[in-house]
């Protein structure tokens, strides 16, 4: 049997109990993304979901150490440049990543150490 992955269904992150307010600044407020509704079932859990295109973000709280990986979401944008000049204009630091061909890329922390990617393919 070989296994048909059709698409990615949603990433996970993690951000520290507690830190929902400055979760939904960074995401609704600064990347301007739209918060979708919880299942009932999953909502004593705090964290909260996302739509990104046909994707879920979904956000989830947990105990966290300094460690930061190489884990990470990698959404396509437009106007790659532009978006870079807004973020570092919210004071949100770039990191240049690895060329790739045909593809722009660059990545960034959130304020709880998950790293994000976005790219734009040529």
């Amino acid at each position: 049997m070989k296994i048909e992955i059709k698409r990615l269904d949603h990433v996970q992150i993690c951000i520290p109990i507690g830190q929902e307010a400055n979760a939904r600044e960074f995401y609704s407020g600064i990347l301007g993304l739209t918060e979708m509704e919880k299942p009932e079932s999953l909502k004593a859990n705090g964290g909260m979901w996302y739509r990104v295109g046909d994707i879920e973000l979904h956000i989830g709280v947990e105990q966290m150490d300094d460690v930061k990986s190489k884990r990470h979401p990698a959404f396509v944008v437009s106007s790659l440049r532009e978006v870079r000049v807004f973020l570092e204009s919210k004071g949100v630091t770039i990191q240049d990543e690895k060329p790739i061909p045909n593809v722009n890329r660059f990545s960034f922390f959130d304020p709880f150490g998950n790293r994000i990617e976005f790219l734009e393919r040529l």
